[in-house]
């Protein structure tokens, strides 16, 4: 066991499995004492490794991850504390792995219920080799103004209470992390603080005893005088009646066992600790009071007298001229975290996103404010998801069963259109889905499944302007324009597109108006006089459809009809269709193990 104090200043650890709010607490305690260092050296988190994106005082900094002790040990030599919040299952194998390190000196075990025979051999292994555990079942220590483990000592507001982040003159140790909160609250009232504060931890086989920890403040010249408090169980505190009886401490040591009341109850009472339980008169929290008082120690008579005491000891040393008191400083004021900040409405944040469409907070998704189960039991299809995510309204069963009827025709046109070919040569390419997906996409425009919006908008200003069909189609002609939605590389007046007739008898059934469509058909007559391949194709079919889609259902202004089609919205139902068609290709390339693609030479025209 270390015979001095076990932490300083530039004292860094190895923290084993991360735990963002006891890390953030460390090097919030970090700023508020001024060190210039963080005390987390690194993060060791088994398969992990890179880089954890923590604040020290406003400052964001990058602290290492390592996946291994090993890694961390040798990549941070100087950090010789072992801070280890694994659970029960695992602590005690990476703590004996931490005490094998040459560079670990002390060994934290946060987790409770450790088992006993792993906790006697890393108490074994830790004295045979001069090291210390602290735990298991501990919340840890600390060294005001210097260094603390994990959550100790809790909030910043707690630690700033309780003067932590300056040395005073107080050794303190116990057996419980929370009553260790609670003491040094009481000793920051009635003296200068603590300088140093260890919780042994409540399980049955603390890694080292309260004596242990006393026989260091009384070689640590800082600390003036030691508080202890015990608890009923167990017989540690018979090793400090010793170290009193025999002389080997000279400081006063004020203490108090815990558990008195275990006397009220007639049967044997467990506390909260494993530790916690009377086996005898000796192991009572009156016995062990008694035989302390006996050794010298300065024993109150209950809990409720132990701040006095203490605050008497100090009081005494303070006239004896041992303890000098402190000038109060002010501790650097800890940033705030904007999430807390904002939840106590202290600042205001603008958003960075804006959404209108789904919301994901509550207990489940919904999108445009209907519950993803409400989706579900309704049984909405895929036009009815369309028209809440895209039209934040449920349209009419009509109008979302065109939207289906539309996708399942423009899912696909064979393998020889340009975006099949990219995706085709692309999976080939060995490529994977995404990246043979997009290089399809990215071919839709103009001249390929991209003019949807350009059909209906030039369709809409044509009929809303009450152009006839020679006017609308000899005014685009002067402007050198293309009619969009007009002409067929393949399909002719005589051999119509099947998909341009299902959707136009599926529009005149179901639909209030069609005077959109019957404008465009007016227009295909006309086009067709002038060349047989000038038919109405699908583009021209869903983009004149779909205007009298938001036309017709009532549920449209003429504003939000004109925002739509400019936005880009009947494109997006070409992406998403073709999409279907463009994944099918990638694994139907990939199943059959295409290889690499390449263009024929007979297929190319090498000219000067």
């Amino acid at each position: 066991m270390a015979t001095g104090q076990l932490f300083s200043r530039t004292t860094q650890a190895l923290f084993y499995n991360y735990k963002q709010l006891p890390i953030q607490r460390m090097l919030d305690f970090d700023f508020l004492c001024g060190r210039e260092t963080p005390s987390v050296a690194c993060i060791i988190n088994p398969g992990a490794e890179g880089f954890q994106k923590l604040f020290f005082g406003q400052e964001e900094i990058a602290i290492p991850v390592h996946s291994t002790i090993e890694a961390a040990c040798t990549a941070h030599p100087t950090a010789d504390v072992f801070i280890n919040f694994a659970s029960f299952r695992s602590a005690a194998a990476s703590s004996m792995a931490a005490l094998k390190q040459p560079t670990i000196r002390v060994v934290a075990i946060i987790a409770e219920g450790v088992p006993m025979s792993d906790t006697k051999q890393l108490i074994a292994y830790a004295r045979s080799n001069k090291k210390v555990v602290i735990g298991p079942a501990t919340v840890g220590g600390i060294q005001a103004g210097a260094f603390k483990i994990g959550d100790t000592a809790g909030t910043i507001d707690n630690i700033v209470q309780c003067k932590l982040y300056r040395p005073g003159s107080v050794g303190f140790v116990s057996k419980s992390g929370g009553m260790s909160n609670e003491m040094y609250n009481t000793i920051a009232r009635v003296t200068d603080g603590i300088y140093e504060g260890i919780a042994i931890g409540g399980d049955v086989f603390p890694g080292s005893t309260l004596s242990d920890h006393i026989l260091r403040f009384n070689n640590i010249p800082q600390v003036k005088m030691m508080v202890v408090l015990g608890e009923l169980g167990g017989r540690d505190e018979y090793s400090l009646v010793e170290a009193l009886k025999q002389g080997k401490v000279n400081k006063p040591v004020v203490a108090w066992v815990c558990g008195t009341c275990a006397r009220l109850f007639k049967s044997e009472v467990q506390f909260g600790h494993a530790g916690a339980k009377s086996g005898g008169e000796m192991e009572s929290a009156q016995g062990k009071n008694q035989a302390l008082r006996d050794a010298g120690a300065i024993v109150p008579t209950s809990y409720e007298a132990f701040e006095a005491v203490i605050k008497e000891t100090f009081d005494k040393l303070v006239e004896q001229g041992k303890i000098t008191p402190l000038k109060e400083v002010m501790p650097p004021q800890i940033p705030e975290d904007l999430n807390s900040a904002i939840k106590s409405r202290k600042v205001r944040a603008p958003t960075h996103i804006i959404s209108t469409i789904s919301d994901d907070r509550g207990e489940e998704p919904c999108y445009a404010g209907v519950p993803m189960s409400s989706i579900v039991e309704r049984g909405y299809g895929v036009g009815d998801v369309i028209s809440l995510l895209w039209f934040k309204r449920s349209l009419p069963r009509y109008c979302t069963h065109f939207i289906e009827i539309c996708i399942m025709l423009c899912a696909d046109h064979g393998p020889c259109v340009s975006g099949a070919h990219n995706t085709i040569v692309t999976a080939r390419a060995g490529k994977d889905l995404v990246s043979s997906l997009v290089s399809g996409l990215l071919t839709i425009g103009p001249r390929f499944g991209g003019a949807i919006d350009d059909a209906a908008r030039y369709f809409k200003d044509a009929y809303d302007r009450g152009l006839t069909p020679y006017e609308f189609v000899e005014g685009m002609k002067k402007k050198g324009i293309r009619v969009p939605g007009i002409g067929h590389r393949i399909k002719r007046g005589d051999n119509r597109d099947k998909r341009v007739e299902l959707l136009q008898r599926f529009a005149r059934t179901h639909f209030p108006s069609v005077k959109y469509m019957e404008y465009a058909i007016q227009v295909e007559t006309y086009t067709l006089s002038k060349a047989n391949n000038l038919v109405l194709n699908v583009d021209g079919a869903i983009g004149s459809l779909f205007l009298d889609l938001l036309a017709g259902s009532g549920m449209f202004s003429k504003q939000e009809i004109d925002e739509i089609v400019e936005i880009g919205y009947l494109n997006g139902l070409f992406v998403l269709a073709r999409s279907i068609g463009l994944i099918g290709h990638t694994f139907d390339q990939k199943r059959l193990k295409q290889p690499l693609y390449r263009h024929p030479w007979e297929d190319v025209l090498y000219t000067k």
